[in-house]
């Protein structure tokens, strides 16, 4: 029995050991690996047009573009250079902007009112961009005659399925042709 008891002792000792090197390795990796991007939470949106307000139009051209490259620490950097906020809220106000899209809205330009469907198209104090992406097909409509509300509409009706519509809307509200507007409610519409 105690000729057993020393090659025993000897296995205990090196299980234990190896279990203790498993778990050092293991929370080693745990600690190099990066923190995933947060999800956007339910109050995002706010948060998006919150950040969108505190960027020059120059700045939030060159961040949208960087987001819709896929660019996304190169967009957190822009967005903290640019307003001086901690890295943590640059990374959340960059999330929360890919995820809710904002127009640049210059500071004294004031919404106006929106035209019925039957009137002609209104033009507005601001250039509103909307961008459409999908995989690495991104598209782009610049226009005056844009705001959230029409450009709501115009996504609503490609959701539901209504692309000629949703197209026909767009090039009445921009001067894009058809062939394009198809191009762009095509990504809008997965």
């Amino acid at each position: 029995m105690d000729s057993l008891l020393i090659p025993v002792l000897i296995l205990v000792l090196v299980a234990a050991g190896v279990l203790l090197a498993v778990r050092v390795w293991s929370r080693r990796g745990e600690r190099s690996r990066p923190a995933p991007m947060p999800q956007p939470g339910p109050d995002s949106a706010e948060l998006a047009r919150a950040a969108a307000a505190r960027l020059t139009q120059d700045q939030h051209r060159r961040l949208y573009a960087l987001i819709a490259q896929g660019q996304a620490m190169t967009a957190i950097k822009v967005y903290l250079e640019a307003t001086g906020e901690g890295l943590r809220a640059s990374r959340d106000a960059v999330a929360a902007l890919a995820a809710h899209p904002q127009p640049f809205r210059a500071p004294e330009a004031a919404p106006e009112a929106i035209p019925d469907e039957d009137d002609a198209p209104q033009r507005f104090a601001y250039r509103y961009r909307a961008i459409a992406s999908k995989g690495d097909v991104t598209r782009e409509v610049s226009s005056n005659m844009l705001n959230d509300e029409i450009y709501g509409r115009i996504r609503t009706l490609a959701k539901s399925g209504d692309t000629e519509a949703a197209a026909t809307a767009l090039t009445r509200h921009s001067d894009i042709s058809m062939k394009q507007a198809r191009e762009f409610i095509a990504l809008l519409g997965d």
